[in-house]
This record gives structure tokens, sequence and C-alpha cells, in this order.
């Protein structure tokens, strides 16, 4: 499959996908035409195709003609409600929506791992499962859970997934054993006062003064109330509150996120959310509501999944583009539902252009260097094989 020429081939349709998708981007639970263009795609294959009642997943499969293990390959869909600045061919058709966070070339290197195996007329000992999720942006909730209900892991023994990933260069990957991405919660406070003239502020409870002690009370958890080795934050990025600038305000509402990388230090910080907003509007004569939703859970790679991961990177770069124990980061992503089901492990796929400003994911600015693509579809072709020989082993 690897030679010059259909690797030749593939890098061209793996682009073109690309740009395709790039161009029809569709937001969380929405992505019924990319579902429609995804089932297509597989099916001009030859491959199974499953689809779902309740969201627009889709996953593939490809039987082997001899039995084995069982591996599952996973890309998100989804893209954001972000108006794209970039000024490309391939820039979004849809006003105030844009894949910036990558999803569209998750797709297209999904879709070329199906393409090379579907070329192997089963020759392989196995299952492949190739699952393409919806809403991975939909946090708390995230659409890995819809697909999990829906069974796609119940034969599953190993599950491997990326992320495009601008912070390394294209030709470098980055990955490690443990934790390697955040456990994503959301807080939702509302803070309840008493309206009242703003001459006569004695008559209310002023539910903005409540709410500033809560944000400062929020940051002393932070930084005095957990151990200062631990990863963490706690961020409020959203704040509602007043009715009128002569008005002591009855109710203010803050929204924000927790991120950690323990499981221990999560639970911990809600217990001492809930404690913080309870002492200190009491100890003001106001009241609230706390609505804290976990959300993704850490994402936390297995050892052997990631040692095949890396033993696929070693034939295909150098080893100084193996970037094996790098530092966990504080974004969240959802594959971690899938870690805690299954063995599997996650990798960051270098994307960043050399000798250009790289913009983060999120960014309207966000664009990938192509060239990435064929590395991630090699890569994971490889991971596939070496998963097959390995589980197939462990079953004997």
């Amino acid at each position: 499959m690897w030679d010059e020429r259909k690797a030749l081939d593939l890098e061209k349709q793996l682009v073109s996908w690309r740009r395709l998708f790039h161009s029809n981007p569709e937001v969380s639970r929405e992505e019924e035409e990319t579902s429609r263009e995804i089932v297509a795609i597989l099916q001009s294959m030859g491959i199974e195709v499953l689809t779902f009642k309740d969201h627009f997943g889709v996953c593939g499969v490809i039987h082997g003609k001899y039995p084995g293990p069982t591996v599952a390959l996973r890309s998100d869909m989804d893209a954001l409600p972000i108006t794209e600045t970039n000024d490309v061919p391939y820039r979004s058709k849809r006003p105030g929506v844009m894949h910036a966070c990558g999803h569209d070339g998750h797709m297209a290197i999904l879709l070329g791992v199906a393409k090379a195996f579907s070329l192997c007329h089963g020759e392989f000992a196995g299952t492949i499962k190739f699952v393409f999720q919806p809403a991975e942006e939909a946090a708390p909730i995230g659409g890995a859970s819809l697909l999990i209900a829906d069974g796609v892991l119940e034969d599953v023994d190993v599950i491997f997934g990326l992320h495009l990933w601008p912070d390394l260069p294209c030709g470098h990957i980055g990955t490690r054993q443990g934790p390697l991405m955040a456990a994503s919660d959301r807080i939702g406070i509302k803070i309840l006062g008493q309206a009242a003239h703003a001459g006569q502020p004695q008559h209310g409870v002023d539910a903005i003064t409540m709410a500033a002690d809560v944000i400062q009370g929020l940051g002393h958890i932070m930084n005095r109330q957990i151990d200062p080795l631990e990863a963490a934050t706690l961020s409020i990025g959203n704040i509602q509150g007043g009715e009128r600038y002569n008005v002591i305000a009855r109710e203010v509402l803050l929204d924000g996120t927790v991120r950690t990388l323990s499981e221990k230090i999560r639970r911990q910080i809600a217990k001492k959310v809930e404690r913080t907003v309870t002492g200190i509007t009491a100890a003001q004569g106001g009241s609230y509501v706390l609505d804290y939703q976990y959300g993704y859970p850490v994402l936390s790679n297995w050892a052997e999944p990631t040692d095949l991961i890396i033993l696929a990177a070693q034939q295909v770069l150098d080893d100084e583009q193996i970037h094996s124990d790098v530092q966990p980061v504080l974004a969240a992503e959802d594959f971690g539902r899938y870690l805690e089901k299954v063995p599997g492990a996650f990798f960051w796929l270098g994307c960043g252009k050399e000798g250009e400003e790289n913009y983060h994911l999120h960014s309207s600015y966000f664009d990938i260097d192509e060239n990435a693509l064929l590395i991630g579809a090699t890569i994971m072709y490889k991971a596939v094989l070496l998963a097959l020989t390995h589980y197939n082993k462990e079953k004997v």
C-alpha cells in the first residue's frame, strides 16, 4: 500500500477530503451532511457502514478473512461556531461556522486508513472499526457517550485516536503514557440576592458584591487549598447580572470550567466550590443555585497501546520527531470516555507550518500543513497492523 505511487495518490485524496469537509462545516449535533458524505465515501470503498437513530455518528467496519481482535480508530466530525478569517480557496462556505479544531483533517485521515485497508481484500486476522463521532465539542456531555451507549465498543480490544496539533511542527508527534489531556467540568452558579434602590442598599442583598467575593473565593481554592504540584485550573468565563445602573442587583449568573489531571483533585475541587459559595452567600444574606456538571474525564493513555503508537511512528519518522513523554495539557477531549471502557491511546499529530505563524486551536485563523495528513494516516495504518498482531497473540 505504501509504495511511492499509491502514497502520492492517497495524499492527494486526503487533501481533497479535508478541504471538502473544511468548506462545509457543521456544528455539534447538526453534522447531517458530513455524516451523509462519510457514509457515501465508505460505501464507495465497499465498506460495511453502521448509522444510528439518535445522532449523526458513523461506524465503518472491515472484517478480515480470519478471526482475531477488533481494533477501533476514532475521528470527530463537528465544527465550531466561529467565523473563518482565512483567505483560502477552501475556506468555510458557512458564515459563523468553521473547522477551527482540525476535525476536518481527522476525518480525512480516518478515511485514508479505511481506503488502505479496503485494498487489502480482508487479508488479515481480526476486525477494524472506523468510528466517526459527532459532538466532540459539545461539552460537558459530548458525543463519545452516545456511541458507547450504541455499543460501538462492545467487541473492541483497543482504540486509537489523534489530534492535529499546531504546537508541534509537521512531521512530529507527541504522546505519553498516563494523563495526556484534562478532565473538563462545567460550573454554573446563580447568585441570588434582593433588589433595592442603589441609594438605599441597606434594603437589598447585592448579588454583584456576592459574585465578586465568590470569584475571589474560587481563586483562593486553587492557590491555597489545592496542592500546588497538582495541575488544575478553575476559570469563570462568563458573568451576567444586574438590571439597571441604579438598582442593587438581584441575580448574577457565573459560568465557568474546571480542568484537572487527577480524579482525586477533581472531586476535591467540586466539594470546595460548594463550601465556598455556601459560606459567602450565607454570610451576606443571599443564597445560590449551583450546577456542577462532571464532563469529559481525564484522557489517560494505556501503556501497551501507547507503545504501539510509538512503534508505528518509528516506522515513519526519525527518533527526534517522536516525543514520547510530552507534558500533558489542560485542554480536554472526550476520547477519554473510550479509554475508561477499553485499552487505547491518543497522540498529537504536528501540523505546524515551517517558517509561518501558526495559530492555536479554535482560532479563526487556524489552518494546517496538509502534509501532516499522510503522516497521520500512515502511522494509524501501521498502528492497526501492530495491534492486530499484538492482541491476536494475547487471545491465543
